[in-house]
């Protein structure tokens, strides 16, 4: 089958069965495992799209507690100081997040901060708009692993990506996964500027190019996760790359839903507030 047509086969199915919500009315939500039990036609025209994993039960839960190892502790302003970064750290350590997220400029401090820590050090490439070349994001991954980055979230080329230029945009994320190799490579999408039909095409070509993690925003694009846009990219990686959430997510009942939607990662400047379920003064990225 040809690239294109196996592109529009996954959307159609996929798209056609999230807009569905009512088991009763033979669809399927993908969430809920009595969808799976009584709309088994429904399923499989998932799978046959390309699905290689559709939850049947809600699984394990994290707690307000046990969320904290989902969640990449952000802070990408670009005004944050030197008193915020180190802030940004302690937090991260005293509640136990997966990583923190920073622009390149703050990795060498938090490595310094964080080395007798569980908590990783994770950083941005060719953020946030993803149209510095190749080479340049190549440069910067190279030179923030020297700094101490364990993982990397790049931006993809997304005006070559919406051109149809999918080519570049393959040697861009395969180019940025080499040069870091084996470390863990997330690929933002940006999917606020996406169709559907991108949003899948993206994902699959990043599934292609070996990255380890497909994410859903910079948060500086005007729209940040949502549910819809979690479950189509799940639909479309299946078991062999994982989801990121990012962009909005405030609050413990949105971090689970995107949980339950299929990320296994959020990433999130309101870090603690999801963790206590206290309000904190809100910043952006």
């Amino acid at each position: 089958m040809e690239r294109e047509e196996l592109i529009k086969e996954i959307v159609d199915a996929v798209c056609s069965e999230l807009g569905k919500t009512k088991c009763v009315d033979g669809g399927i939500c993908i969430l809920c495992g009595e969808c799976i039990q009584k709309n088994p036609a429904g399923t499989e025209a998932i799978l046959n799209a390309g699905a290689t994993r559709i939850a049947s039960s809600p699984g394990s839960v994290p707690s307000n507690k046990e969320i904290a190892k989902f969640i990449d502790h952000t802070l990408l302003k670009p005004d944050a100081t030197e008193d915020d970064i180190r802030k940004l750290c302690a937090e991260a350590i005293q509640y136990g997040f997966a990583s923190v997220c920073v622009n390149p400029y703050w990795v060498a401090l938090c490595a310094e901060l964080l080395k007798d820590s569980s908590t990783k050090v994770c950083t941005v490439i060719g953020f946030p708009l993803g149209t510095t070349t190749t080479e340049t994001k190549v440069f910067e991954a190279k030179q923030a692993k020297k700094d101490g980055a364990e993982e990397f979230d790049m931006v993809i080329n997304i005006g070559a990506l919406k051109s149809g230029d999918y080519r570049a945009v393959y040697d861009d994320i395969k180019s940025v996964v080499e040069s870091v190799s084996p470390n863990i490579v997330k690929v933002i999408i940006e999917t606020a500027l996406l169709t559907d039909e991108e949003k899948v095409e993206a994902c699959a070509i990043s599934r292609e190019a070996g990255a380890n993690f497909v994410k859903t925003s910079t948060g500086f694009s005007g729209g940040g996760a949502t549910v819809a846009d979690v479950q189509l990219m799940k639909s479309v990686v299946g078991s062999e790359l994982e989801v990121k959430a990012s962009g909005g997510v405030r609050d413990y009942e949105t971090a689970m839903e995107m949980i339950k939607a299929g990320a296994s990662r959020i990433g999130a400047s309101a870090g603690i507030a999801i963790i206590t379920g206290e309000q904190e003064t809100i910043r952006d990225y």
